[in-house]
């Protein structure tokens, strides 16, 4: 087994780190690039920024913010919302990102995953899933625009469609648990995990440190992505790879 990372996620609404619960009720939750420092210094394989609101504002991601908080940290960024085309990709590439991130705009215009792909790599394509649990309780549907828009896609079928295209990685958040502190949606983690030959991030739920072992052991994900419980101090990325590894997991 590879290696499991741990990844801390800056969700950034009008230049601040945000947080809420089941994608509501936002509460600040301090400077972007602070915080990227102070996950660095902890010891955090990678970070996730994401620009919620770039999308259903119909705007560029903030550039400005991105391209600080590359000069200033060294560990692999991810970074997504509000990227609309090749150029858009280009350009956040070219600012400091390692990997980007699509969402909304890979269902609005799936063709982006394969030519994204074929012009700069499939290792540096992120495709983001917000998915929430359908009444029968055995499918997720894909939602848009942060979690505000419901589209037909059922979340399975459309992880193993864009891996087709050239996606590289999956960052899969469960809308039910997002913020709640109640774990991870193991049963959606494991149903993509499964469907698809790429690593996949769970995201969505971690409350107690074995939350992050279960979605890795029982979800069958490559790693486990957290917000609120970092961003609050109730534990550090140390606090977490220290448990993963009495879980006999193995980390970086």
């Amino acid at each position: 087994m590879l290696s499991v990372r741990v990844i801390p996620c800056l969700d950034v609404n009008k230049g601040r780190v945000v947080k809420g619960i089941n994608f509501l009720n936002l509460v600040d939750a301090g400077d972007p690039v602070e915080s990227a420092k102070k996950y660095e210094e902890q010891g955090a394989d990678e970070l996730v920024f994401l620009d919620i609101t770039a999308s259903s504002e119909e705007r560029g991601i903030m550039q400005h913010v991105v391209e600080r908080t590359a000069d200033e940290c060294f560990m692999p960024l991810t970074v997504g919302g509000g990227l609309r085309s090749v150029e858009n990709i280009r350009d956040m590439l070219n600012a400091g990102a390692d990997k980007i991130s699509l969402n909304t705009a890979a269902i609005l215009d799936p063709d982006l995953v394969l030519r994204s792909s074929k012009k700069f790599g499939n290792q540096c394509i992120v495709v983001a899933i917000d998915a929430k649990r359908e009444p029968d309780g055995q499918h997720w549907r894909v939602y848009t625009h942060g979690g505000r828009k419901p589209t037909e896609l059922d979340a399975v079928a459309w992880a193993q469609q864009v891996v087709s295209l050239g996606a590289g990685e999956i960052l899969l958040t469960s809308m039910d648990c997002d913020g709640t502190k109640d774990g991870y949606d193991l049963g959606l983690t494991r149903a993509v995990s499964d469907a698809v030959e790429v690593p996949v991030i769970a995201s969505g739920g971690a409350g107690k440190l074995d939350h992050f072992a279960d979605a890795l052991k029982n979800g069958h994900a490559s790693a486990v992505l957290a917000a609120s419980l970092f961003h609050f101090g109730t534990f550090t990325i140390a606090q977490v790879k220290d448990y993963l590894r009495t879980a006999k997991l193995p980390v970086r």
